[in-house]
């Protein structure tokens, strides 16, 4: 497992029955997740300090229980980047945290390439893999379908004073716009996919990311340049392991391009435990090393 542990800002404190206990900056949340089926014992004092809970709806969604919440937003660091972070009614913040040794990974490339690097980052969100390429060098193009997730990132950019860097703004269907991509000629040193695990279209079509996502990763393979640098992709989804991502990066990337493929879990560290916390998969196809 590759565990982001170089925060300050942001901590899991611990975790039991279904929940993790989180700081964010100087608030603190309990949030859900499955994947926390441990009864360990709430002996940490800070279960009781929390600012605000979610708690989820048996019809679906959930809600916040707010305790002493002083504050609806506010903004958190991981190095030189700056994140705004709010509750939302999604159970999310603007920020999965544990991006962040991805994110490592992507500056460490791109400043060693020692050559100009276009990425595309796609269902980008609120901007953390495009902050991070951006501040390392690379311009970006950065597509996410939720015009809110883009102003979002925006802003997130501007707070980290990346606002006047080469970023391209797009909203737009990711699949639609590589497509388009791909017609006008237009190539990439690097691609970033996150796609969700489930959704639906604007037509109501349903989405599932095990029985899509290879045409998908096909025809972003399409848009790489000559010389690519690296291909990544997410998932948080379980049916979907990171061997299975490496398999997949492999018969289609792979096959285009001579490079190294991998694929891990990747993780939080948790303080009261000393454990990490398994938080989705990345599986990685990158030039071979010099």
């Amino acid at each position: 497992m590759r565990i982001a542990g170089d925060w300050k800002d942001y901590e899991i404190i611990d975790t039991s029955g279904g929940e993790k206990l989180e700081r964010w900056g100087d608030v603190l949340l309990i949030r859900p997740d499955p994947q926390i089926i441990w009864e360990t014992p709430k002996t940490c004092p800070d279960w009781n300090k929390a600012n605000a809970r979610y708690l989820r709806s048996a019809t679906g969604g959930g809600t916040w229980e707010e305790y002493h919440m002083k504050k609806k937003q506010w903004n958190i660091r991981y190095k030189n980047l700056t994140f705004q972070v709010s509750p939302t009614g999604f159970k999310h913040t603007g920020l999965f945290p544990e991006q962040a040794v991805n994110w490592d990974f992507f500056m460490d490339k791109i400043k060693k390439a020692g050559r100009p690097i276009k990425v595309l980052n796609l269902f980008a969100y609120t901007g953390g893999a495009t902050l991070a390429c951006a501040a390392a060098g690379a311009q970006v193009c950065h597509v996410d379908a939720s015009k809110g997730m883009v102003n979002w990132a925006r802003e997130n950019a501007k707070l980290s004073g990346l606002d006047e860097k080469p970023i391209r703004w797009i909203v737009d269907d990711c699949q639609k716009f590589v497509e388009r991509e791909i017609r006008r000629g237009n190539t990439y040193d690097a691609v970033i996919m996150d796609p969700p695990s489930y959704g639906r279209g604007p037509g109501g079509e349903v989405w599932k990311l095990e029985e899509q996502v290879y045409s998908l990763v096909d025809v972003c393979s399409k848009v790489l340049s000559d010389n690519p640098l690296f291909f990544v992709l997410n998932s948080y989804t379980t049916g979907l392991p990171a061997s299975v991502m490496e398999y997949l990066l492999g018969v289609t990337v792979g096959t285009k391009y001579k490079g190294e493929v991998s694929s891990s879990e990747i993780g939080l560290p948790v303080r009261e435990s000393g454990y990490a916390l398994p938080c989705g998969s990345t599986a990685i196809w990158q030039t071979a090393n010099d």
